[in-house]
């Protein structure tokens, strides 16, 4: 008996215990699959195909696109504000200059009749103050200063204050004029004092055209 039991293999034990006794830890066992998460588990079991892989930054583009839509139509809309403030403030600047250019030459309109009554009473045939006389009317036609009311011209309401009439009104024209009107660009500073007469028979609105004279003449 004694032999028998010598010649047989010592006992091993094998602690197959998950958790150590003297710490008290689980034990990690070789070959032993490592157990899945929550929200593993959950994905598995759930029509029990593989979770899905999120793409994460697909969905982070789209907001980034989105915004920077958003802002490239704030940019395009400030620019057009802009824009339109430069040619808002463009054309009151025009507007400014030219009303007080047409303010300094209303001053000289008097100047201007004093003239005209010299040239008639034959002053500024000749002499210094018939050079100072052009000089100052070129600068002022170069500036847009314009003058109406020939005798002859049809008669316009908007343009000529009548003083006098004469005749039935049916074809009015400018006889006598008082006072020459004067414009300046598109402004009327002044308008013509005039007496209204009917026009002549036989005169066509040609005849008494101060242009269509000028051309005649020259021609």
């Amino acid at each position: 008996m004694t032999s028998e039991n010598s010649e047989q293999e010592p006992v091993t034990f094998v602690d197959k215990r998950k958790i150590d006794p003297d710490t008290g830890e689980v034990r990690e066992v070789a070959g032993e699959a490592q157990p899945l998460s929550g929200s593993e588990v959950a994905g598995d079991v759930q029509d029990g195909a593989a979770p899905e892989v999120e793409e994460p930054a697909a969905e982070a583009a789209a907001p980034e696109t989105g915004e920077l839509a958003e802002r490239t139509a704030d940019l395009q809309r400030l620019q057009a504000e802009y824009a339109n403030y430069r040619r808002r403030v463009q054309r009151d600047k025009q507007s400014d200059i030219a009303g007080a250019k047409a303010s300094v030459v209303s001053e000289l309109l008097g100047v201007l009749d004093d003239l005209d009554r010299a040239r008639a009473h034959g002053d500024l045939d000749s002499g210094p103050l018939k050079g100072v006389a052009d000089k100052l009317t070129g600068t002022l036609t170069s500036l847009g200063l314009s003058e109406f009311g020939a005798e002859g011209d049809p008669f316009d309401p908007e343009l000529h204050e009548a003083v006098q009439h004469e005749g039935e009104g049916n074809d009015p024209v400018l006889g006598t004029v008082m006072r020459k009107g004067y414009r300046f660009g598109d402004r009327v500073l002044r308008h013509a004092m005039v007496a209204v007469t009917d026009r002549a028979e036989g005169a066509t609105p040609a005849d008494t055209d101060p242009a269509s004279a000028a051309e005649s003449d020259q021609q």
